[in-house]
C-alpha cells in the first residue's frame, strides 16, 4: 500500500548542505527530510582538515582574497560571484555553527582556532594563511552532530533510509518525490510546494576515489527527463569533482613486494 505524505518543503539528502538547508525552513515551514542514510552517517562526517572562513583570528585574512584563491584554485572556471558570495558569507556561517554549539579548536583567547589548509593564501597569493576554522580531525563529523541536533529541537521531520525513485511534476514544476522505504519495500509519495535535491557528490564515478560507496550520483540522475522545462542543466554547469586523495592502484596489491619498483 502507498502511503501519502504532505509538506511545504521537502528537502532530499542529509548530508552538511541539506540539513542546514532543513534548520532554515523548519523554522518557517512544514519540512521533511528524506535520506538514504541516518543523517550522521552522511558523507560530510569523513571531513577531517576544517572548513575555511577569512576570519583573521590568528593571522590577517579577509574574504576577497579567500575568493581569490577560490577561483584560482578552479583553474579560472569557477563562477565567480557564486565563490564571492561563498566567501563573504562563510564567515557568517562559521559563527552560526558556533552559536549552535559547535565545538571549535579554540586559541588561548577563546577564539575560533585556525591552521593553514591547502591552496590559501594572503594578499592574494602571496603567501600561506590560517583560514581553515577545525574540530580537532573530525570537523565534518561535528557539523553533522550539530545540524542534526538543532534540527531535532525545531521539529524537522526526517525519514531515514529512504530511496528517492522520481520527481513529482505538475505543470511543468517540481510538486513532490516517490520514495521507497528501504527496510519494507513500501512506496511513499511525498507531496510538497517546494523539493530541495542536497544529495552530494558522486565520487563513485571514478574507478579509485576516496569516497563513500554511498555517492552513487542518484540525486542528479533523478533529474526529470523528456522536456518538461524543470531543472535545466546549465550550459556552463561546473566541472564534476575529484577529491585528490588516492592514486591509481591504491591499496591493490598488484604486484607482489619483491616485485614492485
Amino acid at each position: 500500500m502507498t502511503q501519502q505524505h504532505s509538506y511545504d518543503v521537502v528537502i532530499v539528502g542529509a548530508g552538511g548542505a541539506g540539513l542546514r538547508a532543513a534548520l532554515e525552513s523548519s523554522l518557517r515551514a512544514k519540512t521533511a527530510v528524506i535520506t538514504k542514510l541516518y543523517p550522521t552517517r552522511s558523507h560530510t562526517g569523513a571531513a577531517q582538515g576544517g572548513m575555511c572562513a577569512a576570519l583573521a583570528n590568528v593571522e590577517e585574512d579577509n574574504w576577497e582574497w579567500h575568493t581569490f584563491d577560490t577561483i584560482k584554485g578552479g583553474d579560472y572556471l569557477v563562477d565567480q560571484d557564486a565563490a564571492e558570495i561563498m566567501c563573504r558569507e562563510a564567515i557568517e556561517a562559521v559563527y552560526d555553527l558556533e552559536h549552535m554549539g559547535m565545538p571549535f579548536n579554540r586559541t588561548p583567547e577563546g577564539r575560533i582556532d585556525q591552521r593553514r589548509f591547502g591552496g590559501h593564501t594572503h594578499h592574494h597569493g602571496k603567501g600561506a594563511v590560517r583560514r581553515s576554522c577545525f574540530a580537532a580531525d573530525r570537523t565534518g563529523h561535528m557539523i553533522l552532530q550539530t545540524l542534526y541536533q538543532q534540527n531535532v529541537k525545531h521539529g524537522t521531520t526526517f525519514f531515514d533510509e529512504f530511496y528517492v525513485l522520481d520527481v513529482l511534476l505538475a505543470d511543468g514544476r517540481a510538486a513532490g518525490v516517490v520514495a521507497y522505504e528501504l527496510a519494507t519495500g513500501e512506496l511513499h509519495v511525498f507531496r510538497a510546494k517546494s523539493v530541495v535535491f542536497a544529495t552530494g557528490g558522486y565520487g563513485k564515478m571514478f574507478k579509485v576515489t576516496s569516497n563513500a560507496h554511498a555517492l552513487t550520483g542518484d540525486g542528479p540522475a533523478r533529474r526529470p527527463h523528456g522536456g518538461h522545462g524543470v531543472l535545466p542543466v546549465p550550459p556552463d554547469r561546473p566541472v564534476p569533482a575529484r577529491h585528490p586523495v588516492e592514486r591509481s592502484g591504491q591499496g591493490r596489491g598488484r604486484h607482489p613486494p619483491q616485485q614492485r619498483r
